[in-house]
């Protein structure tokens, strides 16, 4: 009798192990709270013995992969994320940025990763600086690179800026369409220097080297360079190499001159790589040879400027059939290039 009272106490011993905790287990959720699920115990133990059994589980279970979260009281990581406003609107071509304030203070950690659910609306940098592309809406969102499940949005409106001109989506700025002196993207656009990053590997990869020498000019910075060269070789002059301000296709952010810039750069390998190979990068020489009554300026093999991997292979492709393989940008749209006064 003692030895199956024994069995007995063994077997409602077991039991107990198996139902007392109510079959409930804590399971995250990601989101940083504890959720109950039904799952029985993984753990199993032998009748009579102390000794956990192996059990199989569902394919279900095998494949779900287990959720790691930042415990609460852990102050050395990031919980959560707050901005200064959470909804922008800002003009094509002009930036913003939120302040980002990560909690706890203590969190050693505070990287962000920044990006824009649609770049053709507006692009954001690595810091947060919030560029408008074109009229639409997208969305910014920020993450906790120590955390990622903790993150902040702004929902980011662009709208048109007054004076900018567009053909066929792509922004003009030559002698006879200026920009607005206040159009600043602040630096070259995120996608151009993305496209001119791999133009320059591509271009390594066949041996060549290109680099950038100019980038990015504000109105005022315009302003200054036109201005030294009226003085050095006379307004009429320089009106063939240099844009007055307001008309330079390097406020736009989209504009790049390589390497040497002066005429010695025409005729060499990576002036003759770049008139053959930037627009499989989405650029386009701007100003080619043979074509100064139709663009305003003189050939520049240095200068060339981002319009897209799209219309860089439109303008190839008329190139192509006019059978003129310096087709231009005021010969595609039908326009000209010439300073009312």
């Amino acid at each position: 009798m003692d030895m199956k009272k024994a069995r007995l106490t063994s077997i409602l011993l077991a039991c107990a192990i198996l139902t007392g905790c109510g079959g409930k287990v804590p399971e995250a959720d990601g989101s940083n709270s504890v959720a109950e699920t039904t799952t029985s115990p993984v753990m199993t133990v032998a009748i009579g013995t102390a000794e956990p059994l192996t059990t199989s589980t569902s394919a279900a279970e095998e494949e779900t992969e287990p959720v790691t979260t930042v415990p609460p009281d852990d102050m050395t990581r990031v919980h959560e994320i707050s901005l200064s406003f959470s909804t922008a609107e800002v003009k094509v071509g002009n930036k913003t940025m939120p302040i980002v304030t990560m909690s706890p203070e203590t969190a050693v950690n505070k990287d962000e990763i920044w990006k824009s659910s649609d770049e053709k609306i507006a692009t954001v940098d690595n810091i947060g600086n919030i560029t408008g592309v074109s009229e639409g809406e997208c969305t910014v969102t920020v993450t906790s690179a120590d955390n990622p499940g903790v993150s902040a949005e702004v929902k980011v409106t662009v709208k048109a800026q007054e004076g900018l001109t567009y053909f066929d989506g792509i922004l003009v700025a030559n002698k006879s369409y200026p920009l607005p002196a206040d159009y600043n993207p602040g630096g070259l656009l995120p996608e151009t220097q993305a496209a001119f990053d791999k133009l320059v590997a591509g271009a390594a990869n066949d041996g060549i080297n290109i680099y950038l020498s100019s980038g990015f000019r504000s109105y005022e910075y315009q302003s200054e360079i036109y201005g030294n060269y009226c003085d050095i070789y006379g307004q009429e002059t320089a009106d063939t190499f240099s844009a007055r301000p307001g008309y330079s296709e390097h406020q736009t952010g989209m504009a790049i001159d390589v390497n040497i810039i002066d005429d010695s750069f025409a005729g060499t390998p990576e002036a003759e790589w770049i008139e053959k190979h930037c627009n499989e990068y989405g650029f386009i020489l701007r100003y080619p040879p043979g074509k100064q009554e139709i663009t305003g300026y003189k050939y520049e093999s240095w200068h060339i400027r981002y319009v897209g991997e799209e219309f860089a292979k439109k303008l190839a492709d008329k190139a192509a059939e006019v059978g003129d393989p310096y087709y231009t940008v005021e010969e595609y749209f039908g326009i000209d290039s010439v300073y009312k006064e």
